[in-house]
């Protein structure tokens, strides 16, 4: 069985790995940590969860785990690791955008490795400390890495803004389209 700690568990993707993990059959949920509703229950903040669990957030970490899940707001994964030890022997997702790129890779003595398996699958077999990728990012990696494999890219798409506003629940997209040739 597989122990693990979900920091940033009230959030939308905080949930939505609660809601996958409750019923796996080698996960075990040791603790879902949020400051702000400690002591609540997951369900209150996540009503798809009534019935399927009696879990409740907890405001303390512990090391009692073997995986942490970082649920985090972008840019608040490294504030986290920078404010909390936490042991070398304990694996850490990072469900934000801090380690994707490799410029950020590297964070103290852990090393991110970016957790696309299409690319990266040995690596993430072993790692201690893995990047995972943002949904967009993964579509249009998934698309393009055939292309790649056969040198049939001409052209580099550096980056697409896309903004979600969860509270109003609109999609707005800021397209940036930089293209540049190789």
């Amino acid at each position: 069985m597989i122990k693990v700690g979900i920091i940033g568990g009230a959030g939308y993707t905080g949930g939505e790995l609660v809601r996958l993990l409750i019923n796996h059959p080698q996960a075990e949920i040791v603790f879902v940590n949020s400051n702000s509703n400690a002591g609540n229950l997951i369900s209150s903040v996540h009503q798809d969860l009534i019935g399927e669990t009696d879990l409740k957030f907890s405001g303390e970490l512990s090391d009692n785990i073997d995986v942490l899940f970082l649920c985090l707001g972008h840019g608040d994964s490294k504030k986290f690791l920078s404010e909390n030890t936490i042991p070398s022997n304990i694996k850490i997702i990072d469900l934000a955008n801090d380690f994707r790129l490799a410029k950020d890779a590297q964070f103290g003595e852990r090393n991110f490795i970016y957790g696309l398996p299409e690319i990266n699958k040995t690596e993430i077999q072993s790692a201690q400390s893995i990047a995972n990728p943002g949904c967009f990012a993964t579509s249009i990696q998934l698309g393009l890495l055939p292309l790649a494999k056969e040198n049939l890219l001409e052209r580099n798409l550096y980056n697409r803004h896309y903004r979600f506003n969860r509270r109003r629940t609109k999609a707005r997209s800021n397209f940036a389209f930089q293209l540049a040739r190789q």
